[in-house]
This record gives structure tokens, C-alpha cells and sequence, in this order.
């Protein structure tokens, strides 16, 4: 594969279901360089590492959007993804992030422990002989827990797994009209009900994270609905993603599946290293707000645009020593799956507790589970995960 089939590849279906050979022939072109349109795409861990967490490099914000697309606001599955923290720039998404991470504490992840433990138990327990991982395991298990935290009804869970996914196509760097209209009915539709819920706990507030920023005066009426939707969708979208993903690459490896099944005290590295071998964000996007120092001599102007691919950088060979084989016992495992800097993803501490846990319990009381079928991933480059995962629970 030529470097410029391996780029484009990433923007096919076939290359998506697996991109680590083209990020290998992209990364050995080089650690960064400059195509479609004019965009910089990053590879190697170093750099990826040190730009996300460079002050001088921004997301795309509102002003950006203004400039290219004007009506964006019109589009509400794009509204309530750019009006949120995870596309704002300081100094208001220090404040919006402040007012999260008040709420979003250690101590509240840290007391859904035993909803991690019950639901997960309860999810294997009636998991049928025959069965879509991701619908029986993967969705339901960060959905309960998300909409715990959030306050959220346990009758609503299943209302919010088509929203969700239609949504999170404006994450993309390329979708069809067709997605970008669905994407705008599950925005409202989004709102709409997080409206609601704003207006129940503002009128009888609950030990919840909903109450909890819904009494925050620090937050504007939309800068609340957009973190509202924005906690829901990330919540569990790419935690479905990461439980999917990694019990496959365990049960791909049998004797490493053992090991963690004998000892789930090795929870937190095999985590790491599931997270660094095929991470449930491919792709970040950034952009130069002033001139960047490559430190090789080279400067890039204000304005110049970043793909940094995530994937590519944590199996990149200079910092992972035979980057594709999945070794948790691997030292010093940082993987860059939740970026880094002011935009490292709020909800890592809460995604990681609830992989650790979920992964022992899955291979103590399914000792047979195995894969059934041959998955389907979803046809997504930033967020990668399986659409189904045929597994069977009894051998």
C-alpha cells in the first residue's frame, strides 16, 4: 500500500474496519504532513502527545463554525456538540469545565461502583446462549450508569441508544446529508427532553449530576443543555466502544483472557493497553491560534489545521516496541485514547473504573464465552467500535 492509497483508505468503509496499515504507511512517511486541502495530519506519539496539549492549538469552536457555515446553529445535533465544553475554547471552556468538574467528582464516580457491579451482574447473568455483545453487554452497561449519574430514568435507557448514534455522526470528518438530518432530529429531540429533566430538578432537585449543574448559576440556560447532552452521548458512546472491542481482543487471546480472569487485580493494565491497541477515538481535530514552533525548524502559521490520529500514535513503533501484539505487562502504558491538555476527556476516570470491573466479571461467570460470528464495526473513523459482536456464553 502507497501512501496514497493508505490515506485515502481511511476514508472508505474497508479501511475504516481496520486503519492500523495505513496508519503504519502514513507514519512511516512521516510524523506530520500536509494533505486534503491543506491539512496537517499528525502519527507518531511524541508529536500527538504534545500537541494536544499545546495552549496554542484550539478545537473548532462556534467562530470557526461561523465562518465556514453559517446557519450551523440551525442543525441542533451540531449545536448541541459545538455549544458544548468539548468544542469550546478558553476562557469560557475553563469556566464551562470548572462547573463540570465540580460535579463530575472523584467521589461521585467513585459511588457508582456498586451500580457498575449490580448491573453488570445482572446483564451477564440474563445474557442469552446466543447473543449481540453489543446490544446485550456493551450498550446497556454504560447507559445504566450514565443515566444514574445523570438522574435519568431507568424506562428512558433504551430511548437514547438510536439518539445517541445518530448524533455522533457530526463527529465525523465526512457524512451524508442524509446522517446530518438525523443528526439534527436527535439534537432536538435530545434537548427537548433534557429540558424537562432541567426544569423537574430545578423544582425538586435530587442527589444527581443534573441537579447539580442545574443549580449552577455559572452556566448559561444553553451551555447547560448542550454538557447535559454532551455527558449523556459521551457517557457511554465510547465506553460501549471500548467494552466491545475489548473483550474481543481478550478472547482473542486466551491465555492473557486467564491470566486477568485468575487475578482481576490486573484490571487497570489490561485496560490501558486494550485502550492503546484499538482505541474507541480514532481522530482529533485541532487548529493553530497563533504560530506553532515544530522545533525541527519548522513554523506553521496561525490557522493551519491538525487531524491527529490517535490510532496511529499508540501503536506507533518509537514508543510501543512491536506496537500491534496486545501485551498489557507493557511499562509505562499512556495511551492518548482520551487525548490530553485542557480538553482530556472529563469521563476517562468513569469509563476506565467501569472497563476494569466489567472485564473480570464478564470472564469469571462466562468462563465459555466466545465469539460467535464475525463482527460488524461500525462505519465511523473518529469513533470506532462494533455495530455487533455474535458471541455465544456456553461452549
Amino acid at each position: 500500500m502507497d501512501f496514497e492509497a493508505a490515506l485515502t483508505s481511511l476514508f472508505t468503509p474497508e479501511g475504516r474496519t481496520d486503519p492500523y496499515p495505513a496508519y503504519d504507511v502514513l507514519r512511516g512517511h512521516a510524523p506530520l504532513f500536509t494533505a486534503l486541502d491543506g491539512r496537517w495530519f499528525v502519527t507518531t506519539h511524541a508529536l500527538t502527545s504534545r500537541l494536544l496539549r499545546d495552549p496554542g492549538l484550539r478545537v473548532n469552536d462556534a467562530a470557526v463554525y461561523d465562518q465556514f457555515w453559517p446557519d450551523w446553529r440551525e442543525n441542533r445535533g451540531v449545536g448541541s456538540i459545538v455549544e458544548s465544553m468539548l468544542m469550546t475554547n478558553p476562557p469560557d471552556h475553563t469556566r464551562i469545565r470548572r462547573a463540570a468538574a465540580a460535579t463530575f467528582t472523584p467521589r461521585r464516580v467513585a459511588g457508582l461502583r456498586d451500580v457498575i457491579s449490580d448491573t453488570a451482574t445482572g446483564l451477564i447473568e440474563a445474557m442469552p446462549a446466543r447473543a449481540d455483545f453489543v446490544t446485550a453487554f456493551a450498550y446497556p452497561l454504560p447507559i445504566a450508569v450514565i443515566c444514574a449519574l445523570l438522574g435519568v430514568p431507568d424506562t428512558d435507557r433504551t430511548w437514547f441508544r438510536q439518539r445517541a448514534a445518530d448524533l455522533t455522526v457530526v463527529l465525523e470528518p465526512i457524512s451524508s446529508e442524509e446522517e446530518m438530518a438525523r443528526a439534527d432530529t436527535a439534537g432536538r429531540e435530545l434537548e427537548d427532553y433534557f429540558t424537562g429533566l432541567i426544569a423537574d430538578r430545578r423544582r425538586t432537585p435530587r442527589e444527581d449530576l443534573t441537579s447539580a449543574l442545574a443549580a449552577d448559576t455559572g452556566l448559561s440556560g444553553r451551555e447547560l443543555l448542550a454538557n447535559l447532552v454532551l455527558l449523556l452521548v459521551a457517557g457511554f458512546e465510547t465506553t460501549t466502544n471500548l467494552l466491545g472491542t475489548g473483550i474481543r481482543i481478550l478472547l482473542d487471546h486466551p491465555a492473557q483472557a486467564s491470566r486477568l480472569r485468575a487475578d482481576p487485580a490486573l484490571a487497570p493494565a489490561f485496560v490501558e493497553e486494550i485502550l492503546r491497541h484499538d482505541s474507541p477515538v480514532q481522530m482529533a481535530a485541532r487548529t493553530a491560534s497563533e504560530v506553532l514552533d515544530l522545533g525541527d525548524g519548522r513554523y506553521l502559521p496561525p490557522g493551519a489545521e491538525f487531524m491527529l490520529l490517535l490510532g496511529a500514535a499508540n501503536r506507533d513503533p518509537d514508543r510501543y516496541p512491536d506496537p500491534h501484539r496486545f501485551d498489557p505487562d507493557r511499562t509505562n502504558i499512556q495511551p492518548v485514547s482520551f487525548g490530553g491538555g485542557a480538553h482530556y476527556c472529563l469521563g476517562a476516570p468513569l469509563a476506565r473504573l467501569e472497563a476494569q470491573m466489567a472485564f473480570p466479571l464478564l470472564l469469571t461467570m462466562l468462563p465459555d464465552l466466545a465469539v460467535a460470528a464475525t463482527p460488524t464495526f461500525r462505519d465511523r473513523l473518529t469513533l470506532r467500535g462494533y455495530a455487533e459482536l455474535p458471541v455465544t456464553t456456553h461452549g
